[in-house]
């Protein structure tokens, strides 16, 4: 009797698609997700004069009030697709997101923006758990760290060419047409992805014993599942202080440049665009070529790599923001774009591989929700009300201040994911010792 509904979801009448061109659709989803996501950071500084908003306004817009609804949503969301079909909720998804930005680019005041950004969100709620999901059941453990390093390019690369097509466009035409032409780009993906991802069996590349039949668990029991398993709490934890440098640093980095460093919006869509691009892709990429490399010894690695990566960044950060021009600045910059981003697919891919495969995309929501609630939500809102604040006192240079706030978090950060890592090596000696 229950046969039939589970062919139908994970087995459909298509044979699956090549890897590679799931891969490849997929990131570039990505790529859209965080280019729509970042459009409003990249352009503050003519959406300021635009609309006459402040820093913390312009950090709730851009974090609070966009991770509310990207978060929250996005646990229905993925309990739903776990239970259908995950490619259909990620092309609905698409849809809802690209229609959302174009709207972001026919407001009239700062309202009006608050609201599309909240749908922008709540379409992006659908995007990234059904992935996480889709690439884990396409790819094996052994080559899952690497295939999600390359979907997280996503974010440096959407960035990048935010930054490099939306600040070209804004400077030669209107802050408007970036959102007008990159929401009419995302519906028409949306439909490609409709009928060129198809859905893969789930567990497909797991051990029968890491897949027990857990369907019938209840939205709640899930989420309390979860939550309880102290590995899976200080990912979540540790990941979130991740995110908060990772988005506190993006969410104003372009209006920093520009305002206390001296860029232009033309010098911004050039040299910044690289740095992003060259510095966060490689980051990305090489950090899940190492961890597959060393997780095989020890999944201590997951979280071991990550703890180092932001304890090297944090000298590289201060230079940042001591820079006294641009050109020094980005030197500096680099470094952190490279290293700040270690931890994001280690941490995706030991928790998809921590859970059975029936609910990856539920907790990859979790993940998410914490991740990005902590980091997101309230990243970007910690810098701008700090600019604010150390704006009587400083000046110009408020938000230089306000990074030099932001960097203790680093040390937080190292801290939490170098405690994951003993946790796991914990748990794996007390398997070892149970074994024997």
């Amino acid at each position: 009797m229950t046969a039939a509904p589970t062919k139908s979801r994970d087995a459909p009448n298509r044979s699956a698609s090549p890897q590679g061109v799931v891969l490849g659709m997929l990131a570039f989803v990505y790529v859209l997700n965080f280019l729509d996501r970042q459009l409003v950071s990249i352009l503050a500084k003519p959406i300021q004069d635009a609309l006459q908003i402040t820093d913390s306004r312009l950090g709730r817009i851009t974090g609070l009030y966009f991770a509310l609804f990207y978060c929250f949503i996005a646990i229905p969301v993925g309990w739903l697709a776990d239970r259908t079909n995950r490619v259909t909720v990620l092309s609905a998804a698409c849809a809802l997101w690209s229609a959302a930005t174009a709207a972001c680019g026919m407001v009239g005041n700062y309202g009006q923006l608050v609201v599309a950004r909240m749908m922008v969100g709540v379409g992006e709620a659908g995007g990234v758990p059904p992935s996480y999901a889709i690439i884990s059941d396409y790819f094996p453990r052994e080559r899952r760290t690497t295939a999600m390093a390359i979907f997280n390019l996503g974010p440096p690369f959407g960035s990048a060419l935010g930054v490099a097509f939306g600040a070209s466009l804004a400077a030669a035409f209107d802050w408007r047409i970036p959102f007008l032409t990159i929401g009419a780009i995302g519906v028409v993906t949306a439909i490609a992805v409709y009928f060129v991802v198809r859905e893969p069996p789930r567990g497909g590349h797991d051990a029968k014993a890491e897949a027990p039949a857990t369907d019938a668990a209840s939205f709640g029991a899930t989420i309390a599942q979860f939550f309880r398993n102290p590995v899976l709490l200080l990912a979540s934890i540790a990941s979130g202080a991740g995110n908060f440098i990772t988005y506190g640093l993006l969410n104003f980095a372009t209006l920093f440049l520009m305002r206390e460093k001296g860029m232009t919006l033309n010098e911004v869509a050039i040299w910044y665009a690289l740095v992003v691009a060259i510095g966060m892709g490689g980051g990305i990429y090489v950090s899940g070529r190492l961890v597959d490399r060393f997780s095989r010894r020890s999944k201590a690695a997951y979280a071991a790599i990550p703890a180092l990566s932001l304890v090297l960044a944090l000298p590289f950060f201060l230079g940042f923001v001591w820079a006294p021009n641009w050109q020094p600045a980005l030197l500096f910059l680099a470094a952190p774009m490279f290293l700040n981003s270690f931890f994001l697919s280690a941490t995706v891919t030991f928790v998809q591989g921590e859970v059975p495969p029936e609910r990856r995309v539920i907790s990859g929501a979790l993940l998410l929700l914490a991740m990005n609630f902590i980091g997101l939500g309230l990243g970007p809102t910690f810098v701008g009300m700090a600019s604010d604040y150390f704006h009587p006192t400083h000046g110009a240079h408020a938000l230089q201040a306000a990074y030099y706030a932001l960097a203790p978090i680093y040390l937080i950060g190292a801290a939490l994911f170098w405690a994951l890592a003993r946790l796991i090596r914990r748990n794996e000696r007390a398997a070892e010792g149970t074994k024997r």
